[in-house]
């Protein structure tokens, strides 16, 4: 339990810098320690920077940040060769994607080859500069956030992109209690730059190492093969989620559970999960939107009608 204790107790500080979103700052842990990358699809000045430097400072991650426009160059992201008159030799200097946690802010406002660039990192963990390939530190995440579609100098995220993210979410405005308490107190970067590490890598991939080994039931593995398969077959969608969804689905059930503190998962753990593992994933079709049906209403249809494999002692494993 000392390892829980210590992701709780990372979850209580980060409540204290971002207010009022307990839930969703819960979810970026779990995407961490799941192994994937986050889409916070958000307007400006919610936090979404604050909360990466919360966790970055707290687990002792080295961090970087890159605000994308149109002019930022892949060489930006993954670095490049200069030549050196004193040596008469190249010499690498590495990009801002040699950290640990990149928040790549506004990622839908660069351009489609910078994207690729970042797209080769977020899956291999690794880049390739003058024919070399490099390895990124370990552990690395991607926290991106996109403004919404329609905005100016946006631009949609090739779907092969946005499959590498592991979960999306937004923060949100926060409630009339809290932005009053945000309003009296210090702003959510200054508290966030005066906190402390509470943990270490070591004692983070530790955690990691935890998530990995929650049970699952085989019931629980055909539930979320059918889920997907459902978006797939689904009247209100162009396009369904992806397999990568489905591995997504299964990490993210075994993290929502572990930070449960539990060492098996669950139905409502695949269910509290599902939304964020797929919306990004799925296109509405002509027929939603004729019928004004968003996102979420097609995905709760989905759990509505999926059974839900039953459950009783019998089947938890401890």
């Amino acid at each position: 339990m000392e390892l829980r204790e210590t992701a709780w107790n990372l979850l209580k500080t980060v409540d204290q810098v971002i207010l009022g979103k307990s839930g969703e700052t819960r979810e970026v842990l779990a995407a961490m320690l799941a192994g994937g990358h986050v889409l916070l699809e958000d307007i400006p000045g919610v936090g979404k920077t604050s909360l990466a430097v919360a966790f970055s400072r707290l687990l002792g991650f080295q961090w970087n940040r890159v605000q994308f426009t149109p002019d930022v160059l892949p060489s930006d992201l993954t670095g490049f060769s200069m030549y050196r008159r004193d040596t008469q030799t190249f010499e690498y200097q590495p990009g801002a994607v040699f950290c640990n946690l990149l928040l790549a802010d506004e990622i839908n406002r660069t351009s489609p080859k910078t994207q690729s660039a970042l797209l080769e990192v977020m899956e291999e963990r690794q880049v390739t500069v003058d024919g070399e390939t490099r390895e990124v530190p370990s552990p690395f995440f991607v926290i991106a956030t996109q403004n919404p579609f329609g905005t100016a100098g946006t631009q949609m995220l090739p779907a092969a992109q946005v499959d590498r993210f592991m979960i999306s979410l937004s923060l949100g405005y926060p409630d009339f209690e809290n932005e009053i308490a945000m309003a009296k107190g210090e702003d959510a970067g200054t508290r966030a730059k005066k906190l402390e590490p509470q943990a270490d890598i070591k004692t983070f991939e530790e955690m990691r190492r935890q998530v990995k080994e929650v049970y699952m039931d085989d019931d629980l593995y055909e539930y979320i093969v059918k889920l997907m398969t459902a978006t797939r077959e689904s009247l209100y969608l162009e396009m369904g989620a992806s397999p990568r969804g489905t591995l997504a689905l299964v990490r993210m059930a075994k993290a929502s559970a572990w930070l449960r503190g539990s060492d098996f998962v669950i139905p409502q753990d695949v269910k509290e999960q599902f939304s964020y593992v797929a919306k990004h994933r799925i296109i509405l079709n002509r027929k939603a939107r004729a019928d004004g049906a968003a996102k979420e209403d097609v995905l709760r249809g989905i759990l509505s009608t999926i059974r839900t494999p039953d459950f009783g002692r019998k089947k938890k494993h401890a």
